[in-house]
């Protein structure tokens, strides 16, 4: 799932869907690449089902159940935008696996046949079996579901099984129930994760090539230019006193310059990257079409000779006499240098190191994988021994390292909070599987789980929620296998991943908001940890309409037991006590139904009033647009802090607030450096305003002597950026400066920094620098 469960109200538009099947067309028709043509093609054939299932009225985009005739736990196929396609992940012809089990069952290719045969006695065992060797594969999550089926018979829950068979029963021919067998076990109790396995890092290093300049410059150095040398050097035996053809030329000069002229053209076609010993204009060209002249008798007209003698004597001139110490010198180095071995050698070199290991998992360790060639593999590849792997190459090899998070995050194989959020369902899947207590449960629920994460999310209306794992009905069958909190009080794993997540997101990425896949994570280890934490995502400005659902408040009421009082609250003219009224009434009986969901009114009311008033430049925050938008939702994530207070508060992240204050800083100002000259800066400065907002937090949570020492530090840090960087901020830290001393940020000279407006950024006008 790829994007967040909670959407706004909207209207699925079957305009979007046109627009994105002509778009795949276009590719289609037009690009060069067959694979992109192909591949635009089947994303037409998609887009083209999306709008046969809307005007049948087979489809209904925005709900929860999109596919007529399937339940919501079915994985849908699903393209850009969360529309659907009204296929199911799990259908379409019968897999190999399929195919190949039926043949071994003796019974007919149809997933009916097979559906059924897994309930019989043989099947069963085989189930086992897959159960207690773990030699199995999930691609979606419906490929549990017989395994479920398989282990609550074998614990003697059948009442469990049959109520879970009688569910899937009227889509036996048609979704794959079966497992994939599998010829390693699936990975357990795991605590490492990699961003890539050793097969993906093996394709990326085979992707690369040769680079043509790379290879052309190499061809120029270590061929032509030797080549060039041995004609001048030809050509500087006929000089006299003075000048080239001065002296007749002698019958052995004639003959060693026809066996030169064959070995040109022998190294021409050869050699056809560079160009310029073609080219009339250079000086090897020259020389060498004098020759051809000379040797077939034709006299050299005057221009001829002109060019000939300049040519030899600006070579000279700038490199020396061939055989010269200076000559001498500046050839070795060149012959050095295109010696060297090609990044698409050395790459192929590190493929064979990878083909070695097993190809489905990550690595414990990359040192040998890049390690400098080795005299065996100089043996082998002419690969000079000792030679160093460069960085390029070093860093495909290390997304494959399989070691704890954090430590991916200080080696920087996780560079963002985004790639971070990536990995992070590996943990929480084995987290949630130690919630059961039998081992074999244990590693197929977390298989399901990992398979689950990879169901994309609905574009949903009415603020309707995205399928949970919880709401599988083979997870649902087994939901009375898990401890209670109680039994895990004190030594929860959910709470442990949790809270390291917690703090390792903000100590790894200190000014960069948390993005939508990790804040998902956090809920679920929430939920398992029975928290009741509001965690809550960030929402896009060009389909938010208004409306904010009851998490909203509650996390700002979180916010405001934290911060009433702070520098965060007074920086921010925040009114925390009157806030805390509001969410307590809000999250009770002040709620409006519209949508037919739940909403919150007065906390939007609330955001629609501040970004009006907060704001020098938001006269129109109140009318439609997506800057207004923005400013409303941004107001919304101030008021929460998105999710800083709840890491706080509920689950006790406690990291050295100064430091993160001052990493936040530094953000700030590295952001700041990039709106110069940037052509589309303001996605730029809202960043900046993001980062911003989490220097404020960490700030306010800091002690009095902290905030003084760090206060004074910001003129030194801005300093060590670009000039422009503490000019355009100039405004941002006089506001910063006036809340410390008991004043307002948005008075005088100073600016409370945001980062949406709905006219141009104070940090973008020329008070502070025009772009």
């Amino acid at each position: 799932m790829d994007e967040f469960a909670d959407q706004q109200p909207l209207t699925a538009n079957p305009g979007y869907a046109v627009g994105q099947m002509a778009k795949a067309f276009t590719t289609a028709l037009t690009h060069h690449g067959a694979n992109t043509r192909h591949r635009a093609e089947e994303r037409g054939a998609r887009w083209r089902a999306v709008l046969t299932g809307m005007a049948s009225g087979r489809l209904t985009i925005g709900s929860r159940t999109p596919v007529e005739g399937f339940p919501d736990w079915v994985t849908p196929q699903v393209v850009r935008g969360g529309f659907v396609t009204g296929v199911a992940g799990a259908e379409g012809p019968l897999e190999p696996y399929e195919t190949e089990a039926a043949g071994r069952f003796g019974i007919p290719a149809d997933r009916r046949a097979l559906f059924v045969h897994c309930l019989t006695e043989p099947g069963l065992n085989w189930l086992y079996g897959l159960l207690d060797d773990r030699c199995y594969d999930l691609v979606v999550p419906e490929e549990a579901a017989l395994l479920m089926v398989a282990w609550l018979a074998r614990a003697g829950d059948g009442a469990a099984a049959l109520d879970l068979v009688s569910e899937l029963e009227p889509f036996a021919d048609r979704l794959r129930f079966l497992p994939r067998p599998a010829g390693r076990p699936v990975p357990g109790v795991v605590t490492a994760v990699h961003r890539s396995t050793v097969a993906e890092a093996g394709a990326a290093l085979a992707r690369r090539r040769p680079k043509r300049a790379v290879e052309t410059q190499r061809e120029a150095l270590s061929v032509w230019q030797p080549f060039g040398d041995e004609l001048l050097t030809l050509w500087l035996e006929t000089a006299g006193p003075g000048r080239v053809l001065d002296t007749t030329p002698d019958a052995d000069w004639h003959s060693r310059g026809t066996a030169m002229l064959a070995r040109y053209h022998r190294l021409a076609g050869k050699h056809p990257l560079c160009g310029k010993h073609r080219n009339p204009k250079e000086n090897l060209a020259i020389l060498r079409i004098a020759l051809e002249d000379t040797l077939a008798g034709r006299r050299l007209d005057a221009r001829r000779l002109g060019l000939l003698r300049h040519a030899a004597e600006s070579m000279v001139r700038r490199r020396g006499y061939p055989g010269s110490p200076q000559h001498s010198a500046l050839r070795h180095q060149q012959a050095r240098q295109a010696a060297l071995p090609s990044h698409h050698a050395l790459a192929q070199l590190v493929l064979r190191r990878c083909s070695e290991l097993p190809q489905d998992e990550g690595v414990s360790g990359t040192a040998p994988l890049v390690a400098e060639v080795s005299e065996r593999e100089h043996g082998e590849t002419g690969l000079p021994a000792g030679e160093p792997i460069p960085a390029a190459i070093r860093a495909t090899v290390e997304a494959a390292l399989s070691a704890p998070l954090g430590t991916l995050v200080e080696r920087g194989v996780v560079p963002s909070a985004e790639v971070m959020a990536e990995l992070v369902p590996q943990l929480v899947a084995v987290t949630t599987a130690q919630q059961y207590g039998d081992e074999s449960l244990r590693t197929l629920m977390s298989a399901n789980y990992r398979a689950f994460r990879n169901r994309r999310s609905l574009l949903l209306l009415d603020f309707a929620r995205q399928v949970r794992t919880e709401d599988l009905p083979w997870v649902r069958a087994v939901a009375g296998q898990r401890d209670s909190a109680e039994a895990r009080a004190g030594q929860d794993p959910a709470l442990v991943v949790l809270r390291q997540l917690g703090e390792l997101a903000l100590e790894g990425f200190p000014g960069t908001l948390l993005p939508n896949p990790l804040v998902r994570e956090l809920g679920v280890l929430a939920r398992q940890s029975e928290l009741k934490a509001p965690f809550v995502e960030e929402l896009a400005a060009d389909i938010f309409m208004g409306s904010f659902t009851p998490k909203f408040p509650k996390a700002a009421r979180v916010a405001a037991e934290l911060l009433v009082g702070t520098f965060y609250e007074r920086y921010y003219a925040i009114d925390y006590a009157a806030l805390r009224n509001l969410a307590i009434i809000e999250t009770s009986d002040g709620l409006n139904r519209s949508y037919g969901a739940r909403t919150s009114p007065g906390f939007a009311k609330l955001c629609v009033e501040r970004a009006t008033r907060v704001t020098r430049t938001a006269s129109r925050a109140g009318s439609w647009s997506v800057a207004a938008n923005g400013m409303v939702i941004e107001q919304a994530q101030i008021l929460t802090t998105h999710n800083l207070a709840v890491l706080v508060r509920y689950v006790g992240v406690a990291p050295d607030w100064r430091d993160l204050a001052g990493r936040a800083f530094t953000t700030v100002c590295r952001l700041t450096a990039r709106v110069h000259g940037n052509p589309s800066p303001l996605s730029t400065v809202k960043d900046a305003a993001y980062a911003w907002r989490h220097m404020v937090f960490y700030l306010s949570l800091c002690t009095p002597a902290e905030q003084a020492s760090f206060l004074a530090s910001l003129g030194e840090e801005a300093a060590r950026h670009p000039a422009h960087v503490a000019a355009r901020l100039a405004p941002a830290l006089c506001g910063l400066h006036q809340v410390a001393a008991g004043g307002a940020a948005d008075t005088g000279d100073g600016r409370r920094f945001l980062g949406w407006s709905v006219r141009g950024h104070w940090m973008l006008t020329d008070g502070v620098g025009r772009q």
